[in-house]
């Protein structure tokens, strides 16, 4: 079984998918392990570390993933990085499928079997293999850091003979596993910490984090989860009420950080320009949802910009990416969790068994489809299965 580890080609991304931890586990294992060198530069990788753990290296991604049985990957490679695949050669990667139709039509004709990890479903046997949550949780973690530098003062009380320096206000909207890490993170550091979110759960733990909860809890947002544990689209109707009891609490507040996704849908707007307007001069809006549209009106991807009023809006891409060691080393183990579960225990060769649960949760493509319940609506022809 030959696993291959090209250096990623999609936007400037600094993670890695193979640190040299799985590379030991894969060759304990049976398995040979390709990296291509370079690959782990960015998140303090070198090629002698992987060669030290037994990888080899080449120079080329055509040099790595040629034989390869299964092909690792942080972010979904596009069919030319892929050309000379091995016909049925799994692919393992965030694939970000949404509006990427013709992206996954060429993807499935490369003929790879693309397994989408940020499908993997919520349930406990998958726990070790949710990337969403392994990534989600650095991200809010960052947040926090990057609305601290930006913001340029304190963030503890302190008391000091020289006064009293205030405690800074942090408001986290949108309380998942992003939300969650910035609310404990921000505690950590000494701010005052308020934080909504539409589901009904969240209330507890944004409690049990010595936080404040703020949300309208009328008989809708009984009803705003999914079973998944995902956030519903709530109606027009709430996200008015919403705002407007939002609105007067956004305006007293030092940093706020926005969290707030729902699958396969444009990031929901929660913070309007009238809000920006009403905020203090030196306060920050960190927008982690800014590579979905953003939860804020005025946010620009990849920026960090100043409105009139002097407020900063820090529209970071790839937050996970921002502490990419990090962030590699919880990735890859979350690959090797799952890859663990396509290997025959036997013969120590990729065997898929395709009625699993967790395959067909995340199985993007096969035998040069898209297979995936999510995308056979799309009126594409490419997107209907083969018969």
């Amino acid at each position: 079984m030959r696993i291959a580890v090209p250096a990623e080609t999609q936007g400037e991304e600094p993670r890695v998918a193979a640190t040299p931890e799985t590379v030991k586990r894969y060759k304990a294992m049976g398995a040979e392990v390709v990296v291509q060198k370079g690959a782990g530069l960015s998140s303090g990788v070198t090629d002698a570390d992987y060669e030290a753990a037994g990888a080899i290296t080449v120079v080329t991604p055509a040099e790595a993933i040629a034989g390869a049985d299964i092909i690792l990957s942080v972010r979904r490679p596009d069919a030319i990085a892929l050309a000379g695949v091995k016909p049925g050669a799994a692919l393992i990667c965030i694939a970000d499928p949404y509006g990427a139709d013709a992206a996954l039509a060429d993807l499935a004709k490369t003929g790879v079997s693309a397994f989408a990890m940020e499908f993997m479903p919520r349930i406990t046997r998958a726990q070790v293999m949710d990337v969403l949550s392994s990534q989600a949780n650095l991200a809010g973690y960052r947040a926090v850091i990057d609305g601290a530098g930006e913001y340029g003062r304190a963030l503890p009380m302190m008391m000091t003979a020289a006064g009293t320096v205030p405690a800074a206000r942090i408001f986290i909207m949108g309380v998942g596993v992003a939300g969650l890490q910035a609310i404990a993170t921000a505690r950590r550091m000494g701010a005052i910490v308020t934080a909504t979110d539409v589901r009904p759960a969240t209330k507890e733990q944004v409690e049990s984090l010595g936080a404040k909860f703020l949300a309208v809890e009328d008989d809708e947002f009984k009803q705003a989860q999914t079973a998944g544990g995902y956030a519903k689209e709530m109606s027009k109707d709430y996200q008015a009420k919403q705002a407007e009891l939002t609105a007067s609490h956004i305006a007293k507040q030092d940093i706020v950080i926005t969290t707030a996704l729902i699958p396969g849908r444009p990031a929901p707007k929660l913070i309007s320009a009238a809000m920006v307007a009403s905020m203090r001069q030196g306060s920050v809006i960190v927008d982690l949802a800014v590579e979905r549209g953003g939860n804020c009106e005025l946010s620009r991807p990849g920026e960090v910009f100043v409105t009139d009023n002097g407020v900063k809006i820090v529209g970071h891409l790839n937050v996970p990416g921002r502490i990419a060691a990090t962030a590699s080393a919880l990735y890859a183990k979350n690959l090797f969790s799952y890859l663990e579960t396509l290997v025959g225990k036997e013969t120590k060769e990729l065997a898929i068994n395709w009625d699993d649960e967790l395959v067909r949760a995340t199985l993007l493509t096969r035998d040069g489809a898209v297979v995936h319940p999510n995308f056979l609506l799309n009126s594409s022809p490419n997107f209907l299965p083969k018969s």
